[in-house]
């Protein structure tokens, strides 16, 4: 587990991160859209990635910290269906396909228990 003081800026790295990928290889994140959303998943992937990067500055910053983290919590609960449709898709790929895209699904559970933390630890940080 990270240190408590460098935790929150490994979150916003983690997030910052899959923030760019999201415009610097767009297509991978599309094909992951669940299709029942509405419109264009070219829209939902960059919404996404922007979603991201401004969670990404929250949780930098001493001040947002605490909401930013909570915000990266529902997130990760929210794009879970994300995920859930990459498994589905990715059924009758290779194993190591197959493999990454199920690990993907338990993932997000220690992902939401790591941004609530952060805002626990940032609550007297307002």
């Amino acid at each position: 587990m990270p240190r408590p003081d460098r935790s929150p800026l490994l979150l916003a790295g983690l997030l910052a991160t899959a923030g760019v990928a999201h415009f610097a290889a767009p297509r991978q994140f599309d094909a992951i859209v669940p299709r029942a959303l509405p419109g264009s998943p070219r829209t939902w992937t960059y919404v996404s990635g922007a979603v991201e990067l401004a969670l990404a500055a929250g949780v930098a910053l001493p001040r947002t910290r605490r909401v930013g983290a909570l915000a990266t919590a529902a997130f990760f609960v929210g794009v879970f269906p994300a995920n859930v449709q990459m498994a589905v898709d990715w059924r009758r790929r290779p194993a190591p396909l197959r493999a990454a895209a199920l690990a993907r699904l338990p993932l997000q559970v220690p992902l939401v228990l790591w941004a609530r933390g952060v805002a626990r630890s940032g609550k007297g940080q307002s």
